[in-house]
């Protein structure tokens, strides 16, 4: 599902207008964004905790030439699926 799609379902389900809906999804991802940016993490009850994970430096190797290169330290988001939503996908 792409976000026209999703728009379109959240307008189905609230009776919102598409034009609302696509508002509605633009501030819940912006606001989840500005979050984790942040350092904080977002629980959402029945749903899942999105979160800032940090993965240290390592040494990898370059496929090609075989040559070891540094990987640099990076934070990553991280989404852990909640009990309702895993129980749902069953």
């Amino acid at each position: 599902m792409n976000k026209t799609e999703f728009v379109e379902k959240i307008a189905a389900a609230s009776g919102l207008s598409k034009a609302d809906s696509k508002k509605a999804l633009e501030a819940v991802v912006a606001t989840v964004k500005e979050a984790l940016v942040a350092g904080d993490k977002v629980a959402l009850v029945g749903f899942g905790t999105f979160a800032v994970s940090e993965r240290p430096a390592r040494e990898g190797i370059n496929p090609r030439s075989k040559e070891k290169i540094k990987i640099a330290a990076k934070k990553v988001a991280k989404f852990k699926a909640g009990k309702e939503l895993n129980d749902a996908l069953v």
